[in-house]
């Protein structure tokens, strides 16, 4: 049968351009799993993404050195024999932890809600990688950039102190004392601000609820403390229980009493009874919130 005189007889061809299969090693979860670690940790300071994205973290951590060195140039000037400010005192909220807190408000829905947002996550799952594996990658990179959040302030604290001449023994035990709070702020903060970003694929929303949990939740502490205490003096030792309301001053109270830190006057758990109490309901802060995180990806 001839063709219509206006058509004509298809000319497609198969071009070999030399595409081939991949025959390099298959790296497997693991590797996947660490990427999406180092992907995570670089998220959360901006790195790898659009200037404007590195402003806040950038200004946190600058705000969170600059008074470090301050107190060294003090220390240093007056020849002091030690420094104005404990360490873990520095990271908490009675001095600067406020701008921690910051940090994981603002960069916690960077690691999880961009994910939902774009439906990317789906994809994260077809590799070898489990839902399992996605959470603990995110919980490490947040864990992790808290961590070095709070950590350089502390080193520029502790090696001014050093060149300062101040005790050696005294300042390191007390560094060690400073790392030990920052690791439990940072495993508790990343599980609590990670579980309320994945809420949401909604980044606003996610920056607000966090603020709105971790900060509502200090007024209260103040009101509650308030209202055990007499009007003059100091406060009755049961008043310190009213540190269990909030995640921040529950890590504070806890490092107090384990260290016998007083300065000042400080929050701390009451006696060994309150260690108790307060270790175990970071734990299962930290460790439900983890779950409850987990729980969420299952179904996505």
């Amino acid at each position: 049968m001839s063709l219509p005189p206006d058509t004509a007889p298809d000319s497609g061809v198969i071009h070999n351009i030399g595409y081939r299969s991949y025959q390099g090693p298959r790296l497997g979860r693991g590797y996947a799993t660490g990427a999406l670690f180092v992907q995570g940790l670089r998220a959360a300071y901006g790195l790898g993404r659009s200037g404007k994205s590195k402003v806040l973290p950038m200004l946190v951590a600058a705000a969170l050195a600059l008074p470090a060195l301050i107190f060294v140039a003090v220390a240093i000037i007056t020849k002091s024999d030690k420094l104005a400010v404990g360490y873990a005192d520095y990271i908490s909220l009675s001095v600067m932890g406020i701008f921690v807190l910051l940090f994981l408000a603002a960069q916690a829905p960077v690691l999880m809600s961009r994910d939902l947002r774009h439906n990317t996550v789906p994809l994260y799952f077809s590799r070898p990688i489990t839902r399992g594996d996605y959470v603990q990658a995110r919980f490490l990179a947040m864990a992790a950039a808290l961590m070095l959040l709070m950590t350089v302030p502390l080193v520029l604290l502790y090696v001014g102190a050093l060149l300062a001449g101040l005790p050696f023994g005294e300042n390191t035990g007390h560094f060690a004392q400073g790392l030990f709070a920052a690791l439990i702020y940072s495993a508790l903060y990343s599980a609590i601000g990670l579980l309320i970003a994945a809420a949401t694929p909604r980044r606003g929303f996610g920056v607000a609820a966090i603020m709105g949990v971790m900060f509502v939740s200090i007024p209260l502490v103040g009101i509650v403390y308030g209202l055990g205490s007499p009007g003059v003096g100091p406060a009755p030792e049961s008043a310190n229980w009213a540190a269990v309301l909030s995640p921040s001053t529950l890590v504070h109270g806890l490092v107090n009493e384990i260290f016998s830190i007083t300065t000042g006057g400080s929050m701390h758990a009451p006696g060994g009874l309150g260690i108790a109490v307060f270790a175990l309901e970071t734990a299962v802060l930290t460790g439900g919130s983890y779950w409850l995180l987990q729980r969420r990806y299952r179904n996505i």
